[in-house]
């Protein structure tokens, strides 16, 4: 069942195009010339309960505007959504306590204060039960080892800290929905892992659906089955985490370990070649010629090791962002004419 509906969601703003110099601040003040952006340009999407999306795009794409459309804090310029049955943004209080928005970039606790205070006020704007309440606060900051940092200022905490404050803000009243724009963005190695770790024991527990904006395709691929690929306002992938790599490249990277470092030297002119650091050799090849390189080589060399990989899924979504832009100057040229 569909717990997130969207059908035909187009959502425009109109930018002030502001000149350089004096004399034209001076004209813009009585004279004004705007641009209209289209932020998001009919988009059809459905979600599933208990799916954990991924919801990709280069700046600009469309994805956090797409997010505040969903959560209600916008309107759209035309088009239909619901989720969970409402329509985001007609506001309904009944709704607004069945979802959360966390942004990575953006505050919800209050900055002088210790997160416990603000926890507290959430439990009051979400008329949380006491007993409840303090069961989930419990629970939540266990599962996130931030017990003894209840009581301390929020400006004192680490960015990592922070952001795990926010998350169990957001998930006090238990949401049903939730909607994370770029939940890791800042963090270090470590911290990104464990708030990764935490997500995905947190979906599988609750079955919340939950969709993700993210740049760091580990979260992407730590969390998320399945993918939508957002540019120019525009979807142009949803499907799977693999069909995204099935469908977007056409190479393989072999690396070969070679038995003897002097070997090498034989692979430097080889076609794609990425790297070589005896007794390793890395390149690029074409998918339907790998079973014909390997042959080849295995036969003319003594390899003691052949690992045969996919590129990695940043410079495959890289590509498919290149795509994207490259349709849309299609467009725009088509239009023009």
């Amino acid at each position: 069942m569909a717990i997130i509906e969207i059908e035909q969601l187009r959502k425009s703003f109109r930018v002030y195009q502001k000149q350089e110099g004096l004399w034209a601040s001076v004209r813009g003040l009585f004279r004004r010339e705007y641009r209209v952006v289209e932020a998001v340009q009919g988009i059809d999407l459905q979600v599933e309960a208990g799916e954990f999306v991924a919801f990709l795009g280069p700046n600009g794409a469309g994805k956090t505007t797409t997010l505040k459309l969903l959560s209600g804090v916008i309107n759209p310029t035309s088009g239909s959504a619901r989720v969970m049955g409402f329509v985001p943004w007609y506001r309904e209080n009944a709704y607004r306590r069945r979802f959360a928005l966390v942004m990575g970039q953006k505050n919800q606790l209050w900055w002088d204060l210790p997160a416990a205070d603000s926890f507290r006020l959430h439990q009051r704007i979400y008329s949380i039960e006491p007993k409840r309440f303090e069961r989930m606060r419990d629970e939540l900051s266990e599962m996130l080892e931030v017990g003894p940092l209840l009581t301390q200022p929020v400006r004192e905490l680490s960015l990592g800290e922070r952001m795990k404050m926010e998350l169990i803000a957001a998930l006090l009243h238990s949401p049903e929905v939730l909607f994370l724009d770029e939940p890791t963005i800042g963090l270090d190695v470590v911290a990104q892992h464990r708030i990764q770790q935490f997500l995905k024991g947190y979906q599988r527990e609750f079955g919340t659906t939950v969709l993700l904006t993210s740049h760091y395709m580990k979260d992407v691929a730590a969390l998320c089955r399945r993918v939508v690929i957002i540019a120019h306002g525009r979807i142009h992938y949803d499907g799977s985490l693999s069909g995204i790599v099935d469908e977007f490249c056409s190479e393989k990277i072999v690396t070969l370990q070679l038995a003897r470092e002097e070997d090498c030297q034989r692979l430097r002119d080889v076609p794609g070649l990425l790297e070589i650091r005896p007794p390793e050799v890395r390149f690029r090849v074409s998918r339907d010629d790998v079973a014909r390189t390997l042959s080849h080589w295995l036969g003319a060399l003594q390899v003691s090791d052949v690992v045969v990989e996919d590129p990695p899924l940043d410079e495959v979504i890289a590509n498919v962002f290149s795509q994207a832009a490259q349709a849309q100057r299609e467009r725009e040229l088509a239009a023009a004419r």
